[in-house]
């Protein structure tokens, strides 16, 4: 299964290394989700990642700084439902439903379900789904190799990631786990 690893919204003490070595280790790609940071915070981040690991980036804000920064992918959500023009890498959306993930999923790269579990990073954020109606959707072929699990979810937790392999999920991303949140 694919790992993806969502930054935390805050700062982070020596975040661009730590993306760095996420990006050299385990993980596939990291989202860059600092919803209340300037569009001069978010580029003095990413230019202090290597260039060479910068198509494995998504931007959750800030669109318009993929092209210039040669980040690969657009995280679509309700504050950026829209991709810049002409953008042609990886796109992602988040979906809160197994319904928008039927609708959206067969034009995007992939797309994150969530809240699988309850969060580990947001209090009172919890599993949205039922064992049943997660694999009643990966019976379907809704839950796939293009959807990723999202919420609560602790890779270092073998019974998490059997049930994520179990309801057929083609990722997981993780927050909370990795930042300590």
């Amino acid at each position: 299964m694919k790992k993806i690893v969502i930054t935390s919204p805050g700062s982070i003490t020596d975040e661009a290394r730590r993306i760095t070595n996420l990006l050299v280790t385990d993980t596939w790609r990291v989202h860059i989700r600092k919803p209340d940071w300037t569009a001069q915070q978010i580029r003095d981040l990413i230019e202090s990642i290597p260039v060479e690991l910068r198509q494995r980036l998504s931007l959750h804000d800030h669109h318009e700084l993929a092209g210039s920064l040669h980040v690969g992918g657009i995280h679509l959500n309700r504050r950026n439902p829209v991709p810049p023009a002409h953008f042609n890498g990886i796109l992602s959306r988040s979906c809160h439903s197994i319904n928008e993930v039927s609708d959206f999923k067969a034009q995007l790269s992939y797309v994150f379900l969530s809240p699988i579990f309850d969060s580990i990073s947001k209090n009172g954020y919890h599993a949205s789904f039922s064992d049943g109606s997660l694999a009643s959707a990966a019976a379907c072929g809704i839950i796939d190799s293009k959807v990723i699990a999202l919420g609560g979810i602790d890779d270092r937790n073998a019974k998490t990631m059997a049930k994520l392999k179990e309801w057929h999920f083609g990722g997981y991303a993780e927050l909370g786990a990795v930042w300590n949140l």
